[in-house]
């Protein structure tokens, strides 16, 4: 009977180098952004599943639970959740047109990267405001 391949000891037992991990590299923005691309990503699609598939369901319930489904909706809590994936949509908005610049070429230097990272959470607080504004006060700021 054949044995399993087993795993090489690490360094400090003689055997190869560990790849470099999370810890030595130092954190700079452009890698919070690419993290987040990714979370709010997953998080969109969650959300949306979650929040169609409980739409319908109250739809197809009556009108009890619809109005049941519209009371946590429109409570506190709901428009909590509402901010935040409206963020997460802007976020993953902005990251996506960085990504979608730098894919034609443009933008590898550290100061250019630095700052489209940084634009892509200005971009989402602002919009995420100016849209939630619009929505709570009902007028165009």
């Amino acid at each position: 009977m054949a044995t399993r391949p087993t795993v090489p000891a690490p360094a400090s037992m003689g055997g190869r180098p560990l790849s470099p991990h999370l810890t030595i590299w130092k954190w700079r923005v452009h890698m919070a952004v690419s993290i987040m691309h990714r979370v709010t990503g997953h998080a969109l699609a969650f959300g949306a599943v979650v929040i169609f598939a409980w739409w319908l369901a109250a739809l197809a319930s009556g009108p009890d639970y619809y109005r049941f489904f519209q009371d946590i909706v429109f409570s506190p809590i709901g428009v909590l959740v509402g901010v935040g994936l409206t963020w997460a949509m802007f976020q993953h908005m902005g990251s996506g047109i960085r990504h979608f610049i730098m894919d034609s070429g443009e933008g590898f230097d550290l100061v250019t990267s630095r700052r489209m990272a940084l634009a892509t959470f200005v971009f989402a607080a602002v919009a995420t405001l100016a849209v939630w504004a619009f929505i709570l006060l009902g007028k165009v700021i």
